[in-house]
């Protein structure tokens, strides 16, 4: 599937996924770099939604040390959480 996301939605994304954590901008910038074209809407919103988790939450989650939970334990995070850990 490809995506339907415009040059400028790309750069916000990517501006909205830097981290105060090098770990976390380092596995978010791989995994965006590998599908970030193939990337839909609701990936995008998912994505939007994993990124108003706090820095130290977030590597713990991509590190495999906790799984998603409350309002982030949905379908897509967790399938995208499994792409960003998977490379």
């Amino acid at each position: 599937m490809s995506s339907d996301l415009s040059d400028l939605d790309r750069a916000r994304l990517r501006w909205r996924a830097r981290r105060g954590l090098l770990e976390n901008d380092l596995i978010i910038t791989r995994f965006l770099d590998a599908f970030e074209t193939q990337l839909t809407e609701a990936d995008v919103r998912a994505l939007t939604q994993l990124f108003e988790m706090g820095d130290n939450e977030l590597l713990d989650v991509l590190l495999g040390r906790t799984e998603v939970s409350g309002v982030y334990d949905t379908a897509d995070i967790r399938r995208l959480v499994e792409q960003m850990k998977a490379l």
